[in-house]
């Protein structure tokens, strides 16, 4: 296992100079943890404010993870203290994409923009975008926080009362954890916390496949309720923002290229039924993941990069399969939708765009070379979320 790397950007010779010059520049500690678990947060809150629910606290939160309460009930510290905590990014990326961000303090995950240790290499998986924590039982609170750049704790009492989740963990040293702060019942707003322990890492996935699984973690009544009153997201999710289905059929086609012709797909994989998917916030199963081939590029006579795209159907069980991306079809709002990965971020009718699940990126001599993954594709109140995992890969070489 690879020593854990620190989530923090290196410091440029002339800053060390003239911190050592100065000395007025403070360094970050960090304290080793011994036996630590992983564990990566996202905020699924993904509500708007509106007239309708105007009395509603703004999705906007703080973690924290063994907190201290005063005699009032308000908390004045914390082992672990995930702050300015947003809606979580419909793509997390396989890396680090927000701990050099300086713009916001808005965090669409923990760690995210947090400096702290996080994971290592494990069993050929990059951790990085997992922080590290003691592993045991501890106390985590989730706090409604003004939408402000002040820190938690320099917030004025009124403002630190707003609990919207209080709840035991237990986490097993070397194991790997999501954990999701998601609503469970539209009608009444309670919210739940799902605390998942990935199996990723220990198991035998081919370096020639790509991975995927689903989870609807939807709230209860969230489809049945009234179209005016959800967040409009048309140009993003088109027939998703409506809901899905408490159970979908899932099936997936493969395209060499775009334009996507619907009537030439890769051969075998046209309207390939992978799972059935069920709505879920009561446990913290992990879903099988289903995998198809890292195909070549059309006309290729090599196997180093592919221009693949997927497509995934949503189905509710006793409908005909629509796979075309482009259909007339219109089925009722919530039984069917599509997904295509493509990676170009195009708009489409009736269909949502998300980053590809095949990794293209510069490695050896190749440039792009692609690379399999393990995606994890989630369904929340009208939404989709992509979280692509990679395996470790050489590093460019420049000629």
């Amino acid at each position: 296992m690879m020593k854990a790397k620190k989530y923090i950007q290196k410091w440029s010779i002339s800053l060390f100079l003239l911190c050592g010059l100065l000395s007025a520049c403070t360094e970050i500690e960090y304290k080793e943890i011994e036996n630590p678990a992983y564990i990566r947060v996202f905020n699924n809150l993904n509500y708007e404010i509106q007239l309708d629910n105007r009395f509603e606290k703004a999705p906007f939160l703080t973690m924290l993870i063994d907190p201290v309460f005063d005699a009032d009930s308000i908390p004045v510290s914390a082992a672990i203290v995930g702050d300015f905590l947003d809606k979580r990014d419909k793509y997390a990326a396989p890396y680090p994409v927000h701990s050099a961000s300086s713009t916001s303090k808005k965090n669409p995950e923990y760690p995210g923009k947090e400096n702290v240790l996080v994971g290592p290499i494990l069993n050929g998986f990059d951790l990085s975008s997992w922080a590290q924590i003691t592993a045991g039982k501890h106390r985590v609170v989730f706090m409604y926080r003004p939408l402000n750049d002040v820190p938690f704790f320099e917030l004025d009492a009124r403002n630190k009362k707003n609990i919207a989740i209080d709840q035991q963990i237990e986490l097993t040293p070397k194991e790997v954890y999501t954990m999701h702060v998601v609503q469970k019942d539209y009608t009444t707003k309670e919210n739940v916390l799902i605390l998942r322990q990935e199996n990723f890492t220990k198991l035998p996935f081919a370096d020639s496949l790509v991975y995927v699984n689903f989870y609807n973690m939807s709230a209860k009544g969230f489809r049945e309720s009234d179209d005016l009153l959800k967040p409009n997201t048309d140009n993003d999710y088109r027939t998703l923002r409506y809901g899905i289905a408490n159970e979908m059929n899932v099936y997936l086609s493969l395209f060499s290229g775009l334009p996507i012709n619907v009537d030439k797909p890769i051969s075998g994989y046209k309207g390939l039924y992978l799972t059935t998917m069920e709505r879920n916030t009561e446990n913290n199963s992990v879903s099988p993941y289903a995998s198809f081939p890292l195909f070549p590029a059309a006309g290729s006579t090599g196997t180093i990069h592919t221009n693949m795209v997927e497509v995934i159907s949503l189905i509710a069980p006793g409908l005909d399969l629509q796979v075309s991306v482009n259909s007339s079809y219109d089925p009722p709002k919530g039984l069917a939708a599509s997904l295509t990965f493509s990676g170009d971020g195009t708009k489409n009718t009736g269909v949502a765009f998300f980053p590809n699940m095949i990794i293209n990126t510069h490695s050896g001599i190749y440039n792009p070379r692609s690379f399999s993954s393990v995606n994890t594709v989630e369904f929340v109140n009208g939404e989709a979320y992509l979280t692509t995992i990679q395996r470790k890969y050489d590093p460019p070489i420049y000629k």
